[in-house]
């Protein structure tokens, strides 16, 4: 294993990778081929989370004139680094339009540029800006960035990048070749890459030199994710070095990464399902024991995570997550490979004193697949002048759509030519089938349509419902 990992260190030089990358890349790759038992965060060996405090109880306890001080000291940095392949994108999700508002059709950047530059008009602060971008990111993300008129910013850094790593052939354990394509050799480390971007790109130096005390972390693709002077101020009230905003489960969410606490050290921990044994994936799954996920909103001290950053000399000992797949994800029977990954949550168990702040769903609103962004771009929504996306309740109809249609962003376009059908009216949507819509189409109940063997069609106007496409007269 010694020389493959040698193998994989050389490709990464003739990259042009740095120290720092490669030594993040040699923590994973040792972890991945010698620790595989220790991969697992067994139930025995953690306790739930169950009493945190909520958004509404932080909000009545907190001096809201003296917020603005506490978020005047805080930093605002958008994960932005993904392409949306699991929609079929080839360039940065966040540049794929969300919806419109006032007939300007707005991407996921534009929505976060406006929420930046009104929170500094309104509360006369900063609030810098950065995107941890990834290369294939990177170009077009800036161009749009500097084509915003209304966003300005000088003297804290708009971008730094994220570090690459080799896909590792499973069989051989050395970096796969992919001759056909081979971008597909490369792969990003997780979110967790983060703390050695910030490091190696003197961010953090650059903050604290502006007197900037905390920063603000969560991913471009999730709009709910807004500068919040509220949570700043109880943040800075209680002295805590990280802070984690974690939401309730619910059954959609319960295969997703919760917050528990090591019985060892009593500290919070970041399980992921890839760290759950298949004996314990019954009690992970169960939202009732482990009622909250990690939305991934995260608030850290930045002096601390500096020190912190100093003491590992850049590459913080996170929990290795092994993620299998094809070297070319659109190609089951291409060479199988493992994606070594962190997450940036991770983090939390290596710090003493880490918190968590119980916030609605209002704050995560994420995008992954077009199931999502049907509910996005629905009536269910509207983008205020403050580029908040406000709904009534934030509890969203579960909607399913046939992968093979609507899977990715073009197909699931051209299938929705006039917008979404509106689903005020609608508990659930569910597709079957290769379908298309007109205009002002309306869901209402349990709403579904079933697989009709061929391409189908909804007309302009019509009610879809638990039977389908409803008659338009009384049966």
């Amino acid at each position: 294993m010694a020389d493959a990992f040698e193998r994989s260190e050389h490709k990464m030089r003739e990259h042009g990778m740095s120290d720092t990358a490669i030594a993040q890349f040699e923590h994973l790759y040792e972890v991945w081929s010698n620790e595989e038992s220790t991969s697992w965060i067994r139930e025995e060996e953690v306790e739930p989370i169950t009493d945190i405090p909520s958004f509404h109880d932080v909000y009545e306890t907190i001096n809201h004139e003296k917020a603005v001080d506490a978020f005047a000291k805080t930093a605002f940095l958008k994960l932005n680094g993904g392409l949306g392949t699991s929609m079929g994108l080839d360039y940065a999700k966040s540049l794929l339009p969300v919806r419109r508002h006032k007939a300007k059709p707005m991407r996921f950047l534009d929505i976060i540029l406006g929420q930046v530059v009104t929170a500094r008009k309104r509360l006369g602060v900063a609030l810098p800006l950065t995107l941890m971008d990834s290369f294939r990111t990177s170009r077009d993300t800036m161009a749009a960035v500097a084509k915003d008129r209304h966003f300005e910013q000088k003297d804290v850094p708009v971008e730094i990048i994220q570090h690459v790593e080799p896909k590792i052939d499973v069989a051989t354990g050395e970096p796969v070749t992919w001759e056909t394509n081979p971008d597909l050799e490369w792969c990003p480390p997780g979110h967790g890459d983060l703390y050695s971007t910030l490091w190696e790109s003197g961010l953090l130096d650059i903050l604290e030199e502006q007197g900037y005390r905390y920063l603000f972390i969560s991913n471009s693709d999730n709009l709910g994710a807004r500068p919040s002077r509220t949570l700043a101020q109880h943040f800075e009230n209680t002295g805590a070095p990280f802070m984690i905003e974690v939401a309730r489960r619910t059954q959609a969410d319960r295969k997703g990464g919760h917050i528990v606490r090591d019985v060892v050290t009593g500290r919070l921990m970041l399980r992921e399902m890839t760290q759950v044994a298949d004996e314990d994936r019954a009690d992970a799954m169960d939202i009732h024991k482990h009622p909250f996920f990690n939305t991934n909103n995260i608030w850290v001290r930045i002096d601390v995570l500096r020190k912190k950053l100093a003491e590992y000399n850049g590459v913080l000992p996170l929990p290795v997550i092994r993620n299998y797949k094809t070297v070319d994800p659109t190609d089951p029977t291409s060479t199988k490979v493992v994606q070594l990954e962190t997450a940036m949550g991770a983090a939390v168990n290596l710090f003493n004193g880490s918190i968590c702040v119980e916030v609605d769903r209002m704050r995560f609103l994420p995008v992954k697949t077009t199931d999502d962004l049907f509910i996005m771009r629905s009536d269910r929504f509207h983008l205020t002048d403050s580029y908040e996306m406000e709904d009534g309740d934030y509890h969203f109809p579960n909607v399913t759509l046939d992968k093979r249609f609507y899977k990715n962003i073009r197909d699931f376009e051209e299938r929705f030519p006039y917008g979404v059908p509106s689903i005020a009216a609608a508990a659930s949507f569910e597709v079957q089938g290769d379908w298309t819509f007109g205009r002002n189409v309306s869901l209402f109940g349990d709403a579904r349509l079933k697989d009709e063997g061929h391409p189908s069609y909804v007309p302009n106007g019509e009610y879809v419902g638990p039977q389908g496409i409803e008659p338009d007269e009384w049966l």
